[in-house]
């Protein structure tokens, strides 16, 4: 490089450099705090945007037709699945519509069951069974359990009980046993109760003597079903017959058996049994003590039991519980100890709870102590507490004015 080339380059870098020293001095900071203050835009949260409706079975079978796309089994099993969670009865129906139409398509035992199970949910037994029907003469287990579950749950007893005849005379027992044990509990369970309900003392005692002979008598969720359907057709001795062959007893069998004693008003049983129960070492529970202050109330010796009762309840600390609380005050009232009664409901915490406040009003009806019976009534249409017809009607004819 030259001298004057070196020289020339020196002052143009000199003259840059002024430049920038130049610029840098022209330039100033923004005055921030004239700027306008910053507006939070008007945006409505998620939540409160319209929620779009979600797709239904019958949406997605519309686009797999449009697409010429069969359905694949699986699909229809999640369509099936949902169908029976949602019990949507049209749906159901659309959907059992659009699988038959499918001639391609072999309906295998699970999707078989999944389509009983689906209408047996949604109520429509009369297409469960004449699904079930149709099926081959030698009927799997699971579809006779799910059918009689059906019955059971549409409060169609007499039909439940005959199907599970049919199903005895084409099954051993012992196949359901081996087939799964958790389900031949269900469908005995639901069995007795269909005993129950249509009064069939003779096909609940066959069924007891079924489980005898299987070996399943030792299963305390079948002596209680059992006890309770002896007990419910005022067969108490069978009821004794069945807790005294227990090796062993917990809450739920010697609840049963006051229940049980209580409701045949064998009234000093229920006392005995509950002081038994305590010497045993038995917890007691609230649906234990609410089924003894029942018995207490109808002792007939002015409370007494009552208020021992009362003290076991608070030493075994269910005196804040709702249903013991209304117990009592039931209790105290059928004793003509008002002041008591009154006492229990002063106590109770959820002031929502129907059930006490009808308690009391029963206990001044039945004290006549009509004057206070309105000044409640009056309370609990302030409170919103819905008041009991049948108690309501008591109360017009005692204060014999309309309410």
């Amino acid at each position: 490089m030259s001298v004057s080339s070196s020289k020339l380059y020196s002052v143009g870098a000199r003259q840059c450099i002024n430049a920038d020293q130049s610029t840098k001095k022209n330039i100033t900071a923004p005055n921030h705090t004239k700027l306008p203050p910053l507006r939070t835009p008007n945006i409505k949260p998620i939540n409160h945007l319209p929620a779009k409706k979600s797709c239904s079975s019958s949406d997605i079978m519309r686009l797999m037709d449009s697409l010429c796309h069969p359905i694949p089994p699986d699909i229809y099993t999640s369509l099936i699945k949902e169908c029976t969670l949602t019990s949507d009865s049209t749906e159901a129906l659309c959907l059992h519509s659009h699988l038959i139409s499918q001639t391609n398509l072999k309906l295998t035992p699970p999707l078989v069951h999944r389509l009983l199970l689906m209408h047996v949910s949604c109520g429509q037994l009369d297409i469960a069974r004449n699904l079930f029907d149709k099926m081959p003469l030698k009927k799997d287990f699971i579809s006779w359990v799910i059918v009689i579950v059906g019955c059971f749950s549409n409060s169609k007893y007499e039909a439940g009980i005959n199907l599970f005849i049919d199903m005895l005379l084409q099954h051993s027992v012992y196949d359901g046993l081996m087939f799964d044990l958790n389900t031949w509990n269900i469908i005995i369970l639901c069995i007795i109760k269909c005993c129950i309900y249509s009064m069939n003392i003779s096909l609940g005692k066959q069924v007891h003597g079924i489980l005898f002979k299987v070996g399943l008598t030792s299963e305390i969720s079948f002596n209680v079903s059992l006890m309770d359907f002896y007990g419910k057709l005022g067969c108490l001795e069978d009821v004794n017959s069945v807790f005294n062959k227990l090796d062993n007893h917990n809450t739920a069998t010697w609840t049963a058996k006051i229940v049980n004693s209580c409701r045949n008003q064998r009234f000093y049983e229920v006392i005995e049994d509950f002081k038994e129960m305590g010497e045993a070492g038995i917890k007691r529970n609230s649906f234990t003590v609410s089924s003894v202050l029942r018995a207490c109330a109808r002792m007939g010796d002015g409370g007494n039991c009552g208020k021992q009762v009362h003290v076991i309840v608070i030493k075994l600390g269910l005196e804040s519980d709702a249903f013991v609380q209304c117990g009592l005050i039931a209790m105290y009232g059928k004793c003509g100890m008002i002041r008591k009664a009154k006492k229990v409901f002063e106590l109770v915490i959820d002031k929502t709870n129907t059930a006490c406040w009808n308690a009391l009003l029963m206990a001044y009806v039945r004290n006549e102590l009509f004057i206070e019976a309105m000044k409640l009534l009056y309370q609990m249409e302030a409170a919103k507490i819905q008041v009991n017809e049948s108690l309501l009607d008591h109360v017009r004819i005692a204060c014999g004015t309309k309410l």
